[in-house]
């Protein structure tokens, strides 16, 4: 096997720094093992500025703990950098690529597919889910296969079932990570083996990251801690998630672990607290589990919540025809609850109303819907809805309103 990979078990006792605190606190509550956990980490991590080959850190750093060559924290919606230390050095993203891949797979395939896996991709080095050629597995089972054990197995069998090949998969993926901003990324395959012309940085897997909370299925498979598949190898038949921030982070809900000795040890995480998605990414780094729990807790210092849109608030009003109603109110159907950063919040909001409504309305029809953009991009959108009902006219009614008109009374 080549030595620039390791097969999952190797890359497991490499990454499992607190393997022995994980022992003591089985006994424990989820969050009370997750929280203890944490400390632990944070306790056996260095305490100063640790001394890390070749890494020279900025004076105004303002995490000089962190060990990772690149990094980042963003908040996930509006793509708000809180933190970044050489966020756009280009870097070898190792199996952190397997998210762009879940992207794709979810935009593209069809989840109950049954996917016969080919000799090729059963054969594919690196980490495994240990598939055999004509085994047949729902598209939806290999990609929990592929982000929870970071099976390369499974993610070649999903790109050759989706495009064809490896080749014109990763060709998807450059081009999604372009439409995404991710202009510093280039794939040359859907697992991240080491290559030259496969790399990102800690922004672009940031961004990319952030845009998959976006889309239905990608939270539910990125944060799943366990699962189990009669097609598993093993006797439990069960997968386990590699990214320990699931247990060990208060809020963790994805995303995704890598190693190469050429990446080093890579981690995109994710953590949501009181609707805040937040999405931290480490590449390189020599503690990773650490350093991400330190930019995920410095980026919920940062950030607080401003209400941008309250339920209930009427922002214009349609005409209405048959109706002795002439106008009828819309407001906003929910509340829109927004990051902000040092008291800005630099949101702007456009209404689409129609301009005219037939009744009968009752009240709570939509009419119409608020947008609200940062930096031109759109981050929310509530239904504007009729605040009143609006009868329709009786046939004597309309009749008397048109000669009325007629008239000119």
């Amino acid at each position: 096997m080549n030595r620039n990979h390791r097969t999952s078990k190797a890359r497991w006792r490499r990454w499992l720094l607190p393997a022995v605190s994980c022992l003591l606190v089985l006994s424990l509550t989820a969050g009370e093992a997750a929280a203890a956990l944490a400390d632990d980490i944070i306790r056996k991590a260095p305490q100063n500025t640790p001394k890390v080959e070749g890494l020279v850190l900025s004076p105004d750093d303002a995490l000089p703990r962190v060990t990772a060559r690149s990094a980042v924290v963003m908040e996930a919606r509006t793509g708000r950098v809180l933190y970044e230390r050489n966020m756009n050095e280009r870097r070898f993203p190792a199996s952190t690529t397997k998210i762009m891949t879940l992207i794709i797979a979810l935009e593209r395939g069809n989840l109950d597919d049954v996917v016969t896996v080919s000799a090729h991709a059963a054969g594919t080095e690196g980490s495994t889910i240990w598939l055999a050629p004509g085994d047949k597995i729902t598209l939806r089972e290999l990609l929990y296969g592929m982000m929870l054990h970071s099976g390369n197995d499974a993610t070649v069998a999903v790109a050759e079932h989706i495009a064809g090949s490896v080749d014109a998969f990763a060709r998807l993926m450059t081009a999604k990570a372009k439409e995404l901003g991710a202009t510093d990324t280039h794939f040359v395959n859907a697992n991240g083996l080491p290559d030259d012309a496969h790399y990102t940085t800690a922004h672009d897997m940031a961004l990319i990251a952030s845009y998959g909370y976006s889309l239905p299925g990608f939270e539910e498979i990125v944060s799943t801690k366990e699962i189990t598949f009669p097609w598993v190898k093993d006797e439990t038949h069960r997968l386990r998630n590699e990214n320990q921030m699931l247990w060990l982070y208060e809020g963790g809900n994805g995303v995704k672990t890598g190693y190469t000795e050429a990446a080093g040890r890579c981690l995109v995480s994710a953590a949501k607290r009181d609707g805040i998605q937040l999405v931290a990414v480490v590449l390189d780094s020599n503690w990773m589990w650490n350093d991400s729990i330190l930019l995920l807790d410095y980026g919920f210092r940062q950030i607080d919540t401003v209400t941008v849109v309250k339920a209930g608030t009427k922002v214009g009003s349609c005409a209405v025809s048959g109706s002795g109603t002439r106008r009828i109110e819309a407001q906003a159907a929910e509340s829109i609850v927004l990051p902000v950063v040092d008291g800005k919040s630099g949101y702007t909001q456009e209404v689409s109303l129609l301009k005219a409504v037939k009744a009968p309305i009752q009240a709570g029809d939509t009419v119409g819907t608020l947008h609200v953009y940062y930096e031109g991009k759109e981050v929310a959108a509530t239904d504007l809805v009729a605040a009143a009902s609006a009868q329709r006219r009786s046939f004597f009614l309309t009749v008397w309103h048109g000669l009325r008109q007629l008239l000119g009374m």
